[in-house]
Formats: structure tokens, C-alpha cells, sequence
């Protein structure tokens, strides 16, 4: 009987990994691609043809966060309500239209209000495509399946950055358009193509998959509701409402703050520290060529975060798996200021971004060990939407920085800061549990095992 179950469990887990993984995946990678398109575009021409100072430039990047966190949370709740399926469609096209649009900006005011509309068309994807997946899968092959969907950040950088500067060197060949603009009409058609096919391609539970066996709905559905179950049981007492008054939902949040605020800073500021390369170390590079080195750090920061992930698989994740490689990040960025040349600069930048995808598949495993159904939703919600507040924080206090002291000296430091942060309240987390192993859900309550947020 074991046997039998182990094989159908293998079955199933699998199905989910090659069916419903890559296609969320590719639906991550169109969204990290569209919100991180201005990185590539300002340095490009766009913050020549706009005016735009590196702090203009580094608000108009963060003010899309403004309308994300807004609306984040009950975009969740609408997910849950609605299903998955019909509310990540949504989100998509919408995103995917408003994207379309800036192919056409005429300044900077414009940009300001495109990019805020751009985070309210956005909001709910993220947190619904992890709440999605973990709906699929019980909480001990979780980390694995998140890793694999996680692997579309990096690679979208890896992929996304020589792409964007191809479709910028096609300057005035489509439509009589500048490159930047072109770039942004490219990035946007497929947004609203994956769009409309996930209406028609995902499935809102196991047991409306077509593509699994009446044993492997069987199995999935179980052990998904037995689970539930369990959670449900040991955190009664945790509610959509009381979510928000929950100790460890918000030390949470401000950990996968320090993370977020160095893997935008990073993200928006990346192309123009690569295209300062000329003035610094007295290089020249094309545009195709910088997308290139932008992508240098990312392949990279995908093998670490696989076999970062797969360790944590193997072994159950562990305080260590989240709180190492936000040390790990917090010591090499600032050191990017000392090196010597570009090859330098960016093996440093490489272990930094090596360091923040390692930790984030394994951070996102948390949640859902205490948080189940509509709190699950508006727990993960919560945890993204003070996260993206660093969104917001690291453009524009990359750029006001970069503009009141003439270097990136300054802004790396501060990202450095914010990850020792989150690797100090990890610790601190971990430890307030008595969790000495592992991170199970009682051991992360910073109030003591067993405490539970009063209704």
C-alpha cells in the first residue's frame, strides 16, 4: 500500500512540476520583464528624451509600488473568492494593456502615472501565483515546486536583458519608433497573449485537472485536506482579520523587506551602473553588450538558488537556508564599491544576487505553515505588500542618494544594511521559537510556542 501511494505521490508531484510549474513560470517572467522594462529604457534614451534626473528616474521606478500595495491585499481576497484561474488571467491582460501604453509616453508626468497604473493593473500576481501553487502541493515538496517557479526571476534578467537591448537597437525600424519605445511595445504583446491562454490552459484545484489520473486527484486531494486540516487545527485561532495583528505575519514582512529592497536596487539600478562602466573605468560598450553584462549576475544567482532550494528539499528548511544568504548579501554589495575594474564589480554584484535568489524560494515556504485559506491569502498579501514597500524605497532612495552625493557609494551601503537586517530578525525569529532545527510554525511565533493571535 506504501508503494503503491509513493508511486501515485511521485506521479502527481510530477505532473504538477512539468504541467502547471513552467507555464506560471513563463506567466513570472512576462511580469518581472514588464515592471523591471524601465531599467533598460532609461539609460537607453528614454531618461535623455524624458529629462529625467536618477532621482526622477528612481521615483517613476518605485511609484509603481505605490498602486501595487494598494490594492495587493484585496486582490488576494478576490483571488480566493474568484479562483486563480480567472483571476491571474485578469490581472495579466490588464497589466499587459497598461504596459502596451507606455510605448507611447510624452514626459515625465505621464511616466509617473503610467507606472502607478502599471502596479494597480499588477497587483495580486505575485502572491496569488504562490498561493496558487501552494495549493497544489503539500507543504513538504513545496520549497521544490517554488524554486522551480522562483528560477523565472533570475532567468528573466538572463533572458530579458540581451532581448531588451535587441529590441532597443531596432531604433526607428518599427513605426518610426526610438528604440526604448519599441522595447516597451515588445515587452507588452505577451503579457496579453499568456494572458488569454491561462484562462483556457490552468486549473483551480487538483480535482478540475484533467491531466491527472482519478488515483493522483485522489492522493493530491487528500493530502492537501489533511493537511489543511492540521494547519487549521493548530492556528485556530488565526483569521483573515487577526492576520493583520499577528506577530510573526508582520517579522515576516519586514524580512522580505531587507530581501526586496536589494533585489530592486539591484534590478532598476543595474543597467545604468554597467552603462556608467564608460565614464568609470573608461570602457564602451553597445546596447546589446550591456544587456549582456546585466545579465552576468543572474545565471549565476539560478544555479544557486536550484540547488540552494534542493538542499532545503532534502533536509527540511532550516533557519540557516534564509538567514546565510542574506548575510552573504549584506557583506558583498558594499564591497562592489572597492573593485577595480568592471570584471570585479560585477563578480561582487553576482554573489550578491547568487545570495538573495537563494534565500527567497525557501522564505515564501513559511507562510503557508501557519497561515491556511482565506488567511493564507491575505497572510501572503500582508508579507508582499510591506515587501514592496522596498520596491517603492529602493528606486527612489537609490536615485535621491545617487543625486545628493554623486556615486552609488552610499545607496549600496544601504542595501547592505537592509539585508544584515533580515538576516538579524530571521535569527532573532528562529530563536524567539525555540527553533533550534527548523522553522516549524509554532517555533516562528515571536511571542512563544503556542501563542496565537486573539479574534
Amino acid at each position: 500500500m506504501d508503494t503503491t501511494q509513493s508511486v501515485v505521490e511521485r506521479s502527481a508531484i510530477k505532473k504538477v512540476a512539468i504541467r502547471l510549474v513552467p507555464f506560471v513560470a513563463l506567466m513570472f517572467f512576462i511580469n518581472y520583464l514588464d515592471r523591471t522594462a524601465i531599467s533598460f529604457a532609461g539609460p537607453n534614451g528614454m531618461n535623455k528624451d524624458l529629462a529625467l534626473s536618477a532621482a526622477q528616474f528612481g521615483f517613476a521606478s518605485g511609484v509603481f509600488f505605490i498602486g501595487y500595495i494598494l490594492l495587493e491585499v484585496p486582490s488576494n481576497l478576490a483571488l480566493h473568492k474568484f479562483g486563480a484561474r480567472r483571476w491571474l488571467a485578469r490581472i495579466m491582460v490588464s497589466w499587459g494593456i497598461v504596459s502596451l501604453v507606455f510605448t507611447w509616453v510624452g514626459n515625465v508626468d505621464q511616466l509617473y502615472v503610467l507606472r502607478f497604473i502599471l502596479g494597480v493593473a499588477e497587483a495580486g500576481f505575485f502572491p496569488g501565483a504562490i498561493l496558487f501553487l501552494s495549493l497544489w502541493v503539500p507543504a513538504k515538496h513545496r520549497s521544490k515546486i517554488l524554486a522551480l517557479f522562483y528560477l523565472a526571476q533570475p532567468l528573466t534578467t538572463v533572458i530579458g536583458a540581451p532581448l531588451a537591448g535587441a529590441l532597443i537597437q531596432q531604433h526607428g525600424v518599427f513605426f518610426g519608433l526610438e528604440g526604448w519605445r519599441f522595447m516597451f511595445f515588445g515587452v507588452a504583446i505577451p503579457a496579453i497573449v499568456i494572458g488569454v491562454i491561462s484562462w483556457f490552459y490552468l486549473a483551480d484545484s487538483p480535482a478540475k485537472a484533467k491531466w491527472l489520473t482519478s488515483e493522483e486527484k485522489t492522493w493530491l486531494t487528500g493530502a492537501l485536506a489533511k493537511e489543511k486540516e492540521a494547519t487549521a487545527a493548530s492556528n485556530k485561532h488565526v483569521s483573515v482579520r487577526t492576520v493583520f495583528g499577528n506577530g510573526r505575519v508582520w517579522m515576516l514582512s519586514l524580512i522580505y523587506f531587507g530581501f526586496i529592497y536589494g533585489l530592486y536596487a539591484l534590478g532598476f539600478f543595474l543597467p545604468t551602473i554597467i552603462k556608467g562602466f564608460e565614464s568609470q573605468f573608461g570602457t564602451k560598450f553597445d546596447v546589446f553588450q550591456q544587456g549582456l553584462i546585466t545579465a552576468i549576475p543572474y545565471l549565476p544567482a539560478a544555479v544557486a538558488l536550484y540547488f540552494w532550494s534542493r538542499d532545503a528539499t532534502k533536509r527540511g528548511v532550516k533557519t540557516w537556508h534564509i538567514a546565510l544568504p542574506a548575510l552573504t548579501g549584506a557583506v558583498s554589495i558594499p564591497l562592489a564599491l572597492f573593485a577595480g575594474s568592471p570584471a570585479a564589480t560585477i563578480a561582487v554584484i553576482t554573489i550578491t544576487a547568487m545570495s538573495i535568489f537563494a534565500a527567497l524560494p525557501n522564505f515564501w515556504t513559511v507562510p503557508t505553515q501557519f497561515l491556511t485559506g482565506a488567511a493564507a491569502a491575505a497572510g501572503i498579501a500582508l508579507i508582499n505588500t510591506v515587501g514592496n514597500l522596498a520596491g517603492f524605497s529602493a528606486g527612489y532612495i537609490t536615485g535621491w542618494l545617487k543625486d545628493w552625493t554623486g556615486s552609488y557609494t552610499a545607496p549600496l551601503f544601504v542595501v547592505g544594511g537592509f539585508m544584515l537586517l533580515s538576516s538579524i530578525l530571521m535569527v532573532v525569529l528562529s530563536r524567539r521559537g525555540k527553533a533550534s532545527d527548523g522553522i516549524p510554525a509554532e517555533a516562528l511565533d515571536p511571542a512563544g510556542a503556542g501563542h496565537h493571535a486573539e479574534p
